[in-house]
């Protein structure tokens, strides 16, 4: 093959792999990145803070969250300090609006109580009714009509009204109500109960599960119960625990909601069914 046909770029054809290349070099169009491992978090980690948790607790939704973390997130949304200062300001503009209305009825006050002194009044040839009335018309209209195209009659936009905000606190994953006393403490069993936690972070596989010891990772399906908050791989669950329905650690029985399954981080793998895909949407170019 000669070396016009290798470095062939005349093609009929725009292939799938030219239209992707030329678009991350324009700047233009949605990009779609597949995320690796190290985009991941892992399943022991906060949701908020994405670090290791020190004192986890879990929703009944099965997302992990640091406690102070969580507890910090639920105040803050309590306290409604955007609203406040929005309710604030309100009051302040009211008052301003009040003092520059009794200011504006004054200056009337004082324009009436000086026509009241007599003129002489416009001579019949100088002007008729009709010119008079057209005059008049022509200068409210040009007080009520601002001339857009200057600078200090150019109308300004107002900030947007903030709605008073709920009194239900919702999760910052699932969307879902959550309450302090919904929170469920949950206890990971470590692998090496002899290593300090600056140790086992460093570790790779860190826990195991509460009755089987297998290791926990993100690609191990694991659940927290209820009554003894104790972390098993799901595996443990369906063959061993949902047989006689009772917790091992603490002799509890349990329901069906006392058994919540661990939300996972995802693997890194296309088959792991977690979605891994980051998009960002960049201007179209449009004919």
């Amino acid at each position: 093959m000669t070396r016009h046909g290798k470095n062939c770029t005349a093609g009929a054809v725009y292939t799938y792999h030219e239209k992707k290349k030329d678009t991350a070099a324009s700047g233009y169009g949605t990009q779609s990145v597949r995320l690796g491992r190290d985009a991941v978090k892992d399943f022991d980690c906060c949701c908020l803070s994405l670090q290791p948790c020190r004192d986890p607790v879990v929703t009944p939704d099965g997302y992990l969250y640091e406690k102070q973390a969580i507890l910090e997130y639920i105040l803050h949304q309590k306290t409604q300090i955007a609203y406040e200062k929005q309710k604030q300001a309100q009051r302040s503009s009211n008052q301003l609006e009040s003092k520059s209305e009794e200011r504006e009825r004054v200056e009337r006050f004082k324009t009436k109580e000086n026509s009241i002194v007599s003129k002489p009044s416009t001579p019949s040839h100088l002007s008729s009714p009709g010119e008079l009335s057209s005059a008049a018309t022509a200068a409210s209209s040009s007080q009520s009509l601002p001339s857009f195209w200057i600078p200090s009659l150019t109308p300004e936009a107002k900030p947007t009204a903030l709605k008073k905000p709920s009194k239900t606190v919702l999760c910052p994953m699932s969307g879902k109500p959550i309450k302090m006393n919904e929170l469920i403490t949950v206890r990971f069993t470590p692998l090496d109960p002899s290593l300090d936690r600056v140790a086992l972070l460093t570790r790779q596989d860190r826990y195991i599960c509460a009755v089987t010891k297998d290791v926990l990772g993100n690609s191990v399906p694991c659940a927290v119960l209820r009554p003894s908050g104790a972390v098993v791989t799901q595996e443990c669950v369906e063959k061993l625990i949902k047989k006689d329905m009772t917790d091992p650690l603490t002799g509890d029985k349990l329901s069906e909601k006392d058994i919540i399954p661990l939300q996972r981080g995802g693997t890194g793998f296309a088959g792991s069914g977690i979605d891994l895909t980051a998009k960002e949407a960049r201007p179209v170019m449009q004919n």
